[in-house]
């Protein structure tokens, strides 16, 4: 692996895929990477989906209008289980989103490890999505994964960060 930061600064969102076929071996690694991911109590409230199927892959794009994910043979979907997860007792705050995020960073870090690009797709009809795929009804969906060779370098914007003076506040 490389160094995590080198890693990290590295990773950027790819939004022009080349329809590579991702070997099943890779797949079982992005998932494991999901599956590691700590959760609250290590409660893991998530469930992964793993688009493969060219139907399936159809009925997923046609939840979102990011259509430039159609060439990518594998989309992973994430969801958080609010009535399994952690809930932290002062506020009854359900940390299922949180989790859910979490994995699907871990997965998008491995992803990149792999040699592939993938973007956080967050623009989508989880309602759609539950009409479509019933099993997803119950989980706050977070986000689909595309996974492919990426077919870009990163855009200008990847460089681009607040100082850390906006970010960061030390008391």
């Amino acid at each position: 692996m490389k160094d995590f930061l080198q890693l990290a600064h590295d990773r950027y969102s790819c939004r022009k895929f080349d329809g590579r076929d991702i070997p099943e071996e890779d797949i079982n690694k992005i998932i494991e990477a999901g599956i590691i991911a700590p959760t609250g109590v290590n409660f893991q409230p998530i469930k992964i989906w793993v688009f493969k199927s060219e139907e399936a892959r159809a009925k997923l794009v046609s939840c979102t209008k990011m259509k430039f994910i159609e060439p990518a043979k594998v989309i992973f979907a994430v969801g958080g289980d609010p009535k399994t997860s952690w809930t932290r007792p002062f506020d009854q705050k359900s940390f299922a989103d949180v989790d859910a995020a979490i994995v699907i960073t871990h997965m998008m870090l491995e992803i990149h490890d792999l040699g592939y690009g993938s973007t956080w797709i967050g623009h989508f009809d989880p309602g759609a999505l539950a009409e479509l795929f019933p099993e997803t009804k119950d989980y706050n969906m977070i986000g689909l994964l595309p996974v492919s060779g990426r077919a870009m370098e990163p855009s200008e914007r990847h460089e681009l960060h607040k100082p850390i003076s906006e970010i960061v506040t030390e008391l």
